[in-house]
């Protein structure tokens, strides 16, 4: 299996002990491995990137998934841009230990046992992050019921609600089975919402949930923290009542309702999960705001996504780095010392990248690119707000300002899910649009099943990257973060992390707010014509730029520093402030030394 250093399987399982484990992290996918299909896009991204720091500075955290038997899924795209999908089957049967412990949950009016594999997330220094990653393909099981861990976002919302109810009340039931009763439950989205009421159960200790009194709530409210990361109503999983009833059964539904956790009439794991946390975050400044106005009832605090370095960084800035500022590793910090690296030196570094990512189109589409020629990027989850084809709004314009510049290429790369049919018509889309202006001076080009692999080798590889979406639906955004790690400026709408990102000329270029579509785009040729291209033909000024992106943004938009923020001001924020209270007091006692 191709697993990247930070992340290997331990065949067997080394023995932790988890009753000392304080945080328990719950995500419905999770990017553990290259190799397996246990992520969509974004949040599985940042949810494994997360995991990855957690091990390289030893927090004390286990996590919860499901296991995505079929996976999320390969993209195949025919001349045209049309998507069809397969399934990425595995078995975690041969590639994975067995937790050895199976435990049964109550739901659809019967029982369904819940069995659990494990993947371990190894940090630089050896510690340990163990996942557990929750199966219900098991004998004796009814045969639906078999199958609900094995699509990641399949079905439909019954389907969906099922999952859901596997991830919340059977991660808590597994944890507490494995001797495991953390401090904290972290809810990496509303998909986790329901361990709420696994704890509310726990804590009842057999007594119905009718019996719950707000002390419990506030309980159980103590123990939780959410992090919210869409604006996007359609990112807010709702279910009728019919199947919330149907599938939690009369006593847990009862209890949702009289817990004030519907919303306009509906199931609503997002207001399940508000009212049940005593932290709540957006991930991003901006979206921070945005989910403030949406939950006016909450508090509604902000932390920043990052990207873990040593899984984004090119193989020859990693090499680069270790050989000149080694301390980055364990504290992004480090990476401000890239300020004591010739120009030079970091932009013969991101040329190497270029070299791998073209020598990868050439095998995948024929085409042969020319790495002198200015190279914008634009990957990601293929979904209407984030606008591909923004950049086609006036083709001719596009032509005109290759031509004038000495030639441009675009690499694009995302699925859209296998349901949504606006977004395969962007797709499409693109693929029309490229037919109709590619010419010598301009080449546009959309390459097959974006992943792990080819996410890695586009941030480090390309020249610009470009981000379009529509305001203000970009909650964080982290694609623009991995460039940065690689030298590489953005060139994006002011949304999301751009917001906190942007130096104009200095990290990158922001496309100016426009309420009109079509002048946002002309926007967007101007920029590309006036400020990108006349730096890039100033080669040593390119140079500075890629090392300012480097210093200014690696140093900030990490996962090193996201982690160490949620540990501070989410999960243990009382300890936070009796070190800042200690700290006082010494810092007294020394000023009363000196005066002394």
């Amino acid at each position: 299996m191709n697993l990247s250093a930070s992340s290997r399987i331990a065949t067997p399982a080394p023995a932790i002990d988890l009753a000392e484990r304080k945080i328990a992290y719950f995500s419905m996918e999770i990017a553990l491995s290259k190799s397996l299909p246990t992520y969509s896009g974004g949040l599985g991204m940042l949810a494994g990137d997360t995991l990855r720091s957690a091990a390289d500075t030893g927090v004390s955290m286990v996590v919860v998934s499901l296991v995505h038997r079929h996976g999320y899924f390969q993209q195949h795209l025919d001349g045209v841009g049309q998507q069809t999908e397969s399934d990425v089957i595995w078995s975690p049967e041969t590639t994975l230990p067995s937790v050895g412990q199976e435990i049964v949950v109550t739901m659809q009016n019967r029982e369904v046992t819940v069995r659990a594999w494990r993947f371990d997330v190894v940090g630089v220094t050896g510690h340990i992050i163990p996942v557990f990653l929750l199966d219900t393909d098991i004998e004796g099981n009814d045969p639906w019921d078999r199958k609900l861990t094995d699509h990641l976002y399949g079905g439909d919302t019954y389907y969906r609600l099922c999952q859901e109810t596997i991830l919340g009340l059977g991660g808590v039931q597994l944890l507490h089975a494995l001797g495991c009763k953390p401090e904290v439950c972290h809810m990496n989205e509303g998909h986790a919402a329901l361990l709420t009421i696994g704890l509310l159960e726990e804590r009842l200790n057999g007594a119905p949930l009718r019996d719950a009194t707000e002390a419990d709530a506030e309980a159980i409210r103590q123990q939780c923290v959410f992090t919210t990361h869409t604006p996007v109503p359609a990112g807010h999983d709702k279910f009728g009542l019919d199947q919330m009833f149907a599938v939690l059964g009369h006593d847990r539904a009862s209890a949702i309702e009289r817990f004030g956790c519907l919303h306009d009439g509906l199931m609503n794991m997002t207001y399940l999960a508000l009212r049940f946390s005593r932290y709540v975050n957006g991930v991003a400044m901006q979206h921070g705001k945005v989910s403030q106005k949406m939950f006016p009832g909450y508090q509604v605090h902000s932390i920043t996504n990052g990207v873990h370095a040593g899984t984004w960084l090119s193989q020859p800035f990693q090499a680069l780095l270790d050989k000149e500022v080694p301390e980055w590793r364990h504290d992004n910090q480090y990476f401000r010392s890239v300020y004591g690296i010739a120009p030079a030196v970091i932009d013969a570094t991101h040329a190497l990248g270029k070299q791998r990512l073209f020598a990868t189109v050439k095998q995948r589409t024929g085409v042969e690119l020319d790495p002198k020629v200015l190279t914008l990027g634009f990957a990601r989850r293929v979904a209407t707000y984030k606008r591909a084809s923004l950049l086609f709004r006036s083709p001719e314009r596009l032509v005109e300002i290759a031509e004038k510049i000495g030639g441009l290429q675009i690499l694009f790369a995302g699925k859209a899910h296998p349901a949504d049919s606006a977004g395969k018509g962007l797709i499409r889309d693109v693929f029309t649009a490229a037919a109709k202006i590619n010419n010598s001076k301009l080449r546009i080009l959309y390459l097959e099943n974006y992943d792990w692999d080819l996410g890695e080798q586009l941030t480090g590889g390309v020249d610009v990257w470009l981000n379009t979406p529509l305001r203000p639906y970009e909650a964080s955004g982290t694609s623009g973060m991995k460039a940065a790690l690689n030298g590489v400026p953005s060139l994006s709408v002011l949304d999301g992390w751009w917001i906190e990102g942007c130096a104009e000329n200095i990290t990158g270029w922001a496309i100016p707010d426009c309420d009109d579509e079509a002048a946002e785009a002309s926007l967007l040729y101007y920029k590309i014509e006036h400020s990108v291209a006349p730096l890039y033909a100033n080669k040593a000024a390119w140079a500075e730029v890629r090392r300012h992106c480097i210093a200014i943004n690696g140093t900030f938009f990490n996962t090193h520093r996201q982690l160490g923020q949620y540990v501070s001001n989410a999960y243990f924020p009382q300890s936070a402030s009796v070190a800042a209270s200690d700290q006082v007091i010494v810092d007294d006692e020394v000023r009363e030394g000196v005066l002394v």
